[in-house]
């Protein structure tokens, strides 16, 4: 059974899948502002409807960035802390990966870019593609990017998220904009790391921001003022 966390779009997700990929319990709330206060009654609402337990758990699947800073702290805390205290493995899922599986599961689409604004002028953005007609999955073909606002992809794919439209387009690229993965897709991409064997522990369950030093420390905070 994995239990799968997204805070990191504009909402709370968590769902909870069989080891065969069935959706026993999922439940997405909308807003962001919200999150800490929503995501641990949410994981307990579904552990008491389902009847499952920590201790059944295979895996815990959480979107560990890049994306909005809150909701990666408080999924990767969340996952984290429930992986310490029950021993129970985790599957970083990238949210660029997540967005790219949404849009082949609802388009069709096998090759494309994943593009979510950065804000500040910048975007997150990687390629992603199945990799053979048997696939079902979509892979990074590149690393993940942080690139700026109105530059041009290598090739004409369609550009997919929520900074799809925030970069410059050949003529007839293809931009949608409304693609919003949940914890369901988070779940099933867990599961395609499970059966990889790909999970890490609690320690190696760190969240991707792709822009460094975007947070400073008080001290730094402070030798800034002076």
């Amino acid at each position: 059974m994995i239990l799968a966390l997204d805070s990191v779009f504009e909402h709370c997700s968590v769902a909870l899948l069989a080891n065969n990929g069935d959706i026993v319990f999922q439940q997405t709330l909308l807003g962001n502002r919200k999150q800490t206060q929503q995501i641990l009654p949410m994981i307990n609402a579904g552990l008491q409807q389902t009847g499952i337990t920590l201790s059944e758990l295979t895996a815990i699947a959480f979107n560990r960035g890049p994306g909005a800073f809150s909701g990666i702290r408080i999924n990767t805390a969340v996952a984290q802390a429930l992986s310490f205290a029950h021993d129970i493995p985790c599957l970083p899922i990238s949210s660029l990966q997540a967005i790219a599986q949404t849009a082949y599961q609802t388009t069709g689409l096998t090759q494309l870019y994943a593009v979510i604004d950065a804000r500040m002028s910048q975007v997150y953005l990687a390629e992603f593609a199945l990799a053979d007609d048997s696939s079902t999955v979509m892979q990074l073909q590149h690393q993940e990017q942080l690139v700026d606002y109105y530059q041009s992809t290598k090739q004409a794919l369609p550009l997919v998220g929520n900074g799809a439209n925030l970069l410059s387009t050949f003529d007839n690229q293809i931009v949608i904009n409304d693609i919003i993965p949940n914890a369901v897709t988070i779940g099933l991409l867990g599961l395609d790391l499970w059966q990889q064997g790909q999970s890490v522990c609690a320690k190696n369950a760190l969240p991707v921001y792709l822009r460094h030093h975007a947070w400073k420390t008080l001290s730094e905070q402070q030798s800034m003022k002076n």
